[in-house]
């Protein structure tokens, strides 16, 4: 059963063997090589690609979509560049990954679905956007193996955030114009202040600050003085306070989902140096404190009450009737296109939508990740992305286990992105912000940070083993 689920997973891939076979990367990979060793510029490559990428994430929230996708350019640009100029024979360790394989083949799956789409025009310039976002995980899982580049990266994304919410907060304390019909006006909180910030919609909002919330809470254990240490307490009060105040209950389900899934994820990292009391009941105490504190705030916060009863509401709540009007009409689009689906992007969705809307219920998305992905990539799409999730999650906890074993505290960051990711799941499985740019490329980083972790599993296996046998040697 083991070898079947690493079969699945892709963790015993002999990835280095292939790639020294490649034709493709023989002929493709090295073809600059020669300029590259007498060139300057690139000797300061990584340098240089890490400052595109902080460039993407430094002015993310406060630019246009415009602007994004030219920098998006400028990086996949680089990332070009960087690879044909790059020694042709496999390092050590390689820079492609099985979840680089996975998300080739999804690639794949959405130029199949450009090709055979009935609006082909519009699914081209998506699939141009998407494949600027995948290869923008490329130059991030690259640069990002780099421990030094690694923290540069999350703390200026972190600062950013900071800065974001401040606003957000300013917001709350002196008021701000809803743009918006973000709450029933028929609801007691239709006057509720929502913050959104500099990113104009508070859902929007709770999707930019989620990874934020995590990797603040990580970064109290990664960073070492106590003035980062500080400052990282600072960044998880305000941003997880900026975060609530959207009111966002998709925002909220996925913080939680976060929050318990960093939890569990700490306790199994310091669960081998835990006396045996508190290895078995610190999990269950500290997520069943966390559970009475949120019932607490249900039964006498009345914003949270009211805004978590509205959940259950069904149609009497206007948010829900509008998403039950559009996933009505999506289950019709995914019935009449169920292997392909109708290419990818919001542009190929806007032209079939109106086919099949409802009538009062305009959209932009399905208003939800797995139905998105399923509209637009048919069930082949869908089920290349599970098993893209499934590779991706598979590999983040593989390398914990290495990373804990050596008591790594760059293991922090992949607890981290683990619990990003799950967060950001469960907030796009009832919303249409994770295909924002704001929100997407901030998903792509958090795949690119677990993929940099990643070590082939029989390199994992001759450590251990060598480590073993010193262990024996050394008694």
């Amino acid at each position: 059963m083991n070898l079947v689920w690493q079969r699945f997973t892709l963790s015993d891939l002999p990835l280095k063997e292939y790639l020294a076979t490649s034709y493709l990367r023989r002929f493709s990979v090295g073809l600059l090589n020669s300029w590259r060793q007498s060139s300057i510029l690139l000797q300061w490559g990584d340098v240089i690609a890490a400052a595109l990428i902080s460039l993407v994430y430094a002015l993310a929230p406060f630019v246009s979509s415009t602007l994004i996708g030219v920098l998006l350019i400028a990086c996949v640009g680089f990332w070009l560049l960087l690879t044909l100029s790059d020694e042709p024979v496999p390092a050590n360790t390689p820079f492609f990954t099985p979840i680089h394989l996975l998300i080739l083949l999804y690639w794949g799956v959405a130029v199949v679905a450009t090709g055979l789409s009935p609006v082909k025009k519009a699914a081209v310039n998506d699939l141009v956007t998407l494949t600027l976002y995948l290869l923008l995980f490329a130059l991030c899982a690259r640069v990002l193996k780099s421990p030094r580049i690694r923290s540069w990266i999350i703390s200026l994304y972190l600062l950013v955030s900071l800065i974001v919410s401040v606003y957000g907060l300013r917001q709350w304390f002196f008021g701000a114009a809803q743009l918006a019909t973000w709450v029933d006006p028929e609801s007691p909180l239709s006057k509720t202040t929502r913050v959104y910030s500099y990113l104009g919609n508070p859902n929007l909002l709770a999707g930019y600050l989620m990874p934020a919330v995590i990797l603040s809470l990580v970064a109290i254990f990664v960073w070492q003085s106590w003035v980062k240490k500080a400052l990282a307490l600072t960044m998880l009060i305000v941003n997880g306070a900026c975060l609530i105040l959207t009111f966002s209950r998709g925002g909220w389900i996925g913080l939680l989902v976060a929050i318990f899934t960093t939890i569990t994820l700490l306790v199994y990292w310091w669960g081998v140096q835990m006396p045996p009391f508190w290895r078995t009941w610190s999990l269950p105490i500290m997520l069943g404190g966390l559970l009475g504190l949120l019932i607490l705030a249900i039964l006498f916060v009345e914003p949270v009450r009211l805004r978590v009863m509205s959940i259950f509401a069904d149609r009497q709540d206007s948010s829900n009737n509008f998403r039950r009007n559009v996933w009505d009409a999506v289950f019709e689009m995914i019935r009449d296109r169920p292997i392909i689906g109708i290419g990818p992007g919001h542009n190929s969705f806007n032209k079939i939508y109106p086919l099949y809307q409802r009538p009062r219920y305009s959209a932009l998305s399905a208003y939800s990740i797995l139905l998105e992905v399923a509209v637009e990539t048919g069930f082949i799409g869908l089920a290349c992305f599970l098993w893209l999730i499934i590779v991706t999650f598979n590999t983040a906890f593989l390398q914990l286990r290495r990373l804990r074993q050596s008591r790594n505290i760059q293991g922090f960051w992949l607890i981290g992105a683990f619990a990003s990711l799950l967060g950001m799941l469960a907030h796009g499985t009832v919303d249409t912000i994770w295909f924002r740019p704001e929100v997407n490329t901030l998903w792509w980083l958090m795949v690119a940070l677990i993929a940099s972790y990643w070590t082939p599993l029989n390199q994992v296996n001759t450590q251990a083993i060598n480590s073993t046998n010193q262990e024996s040697a050394a008694s």
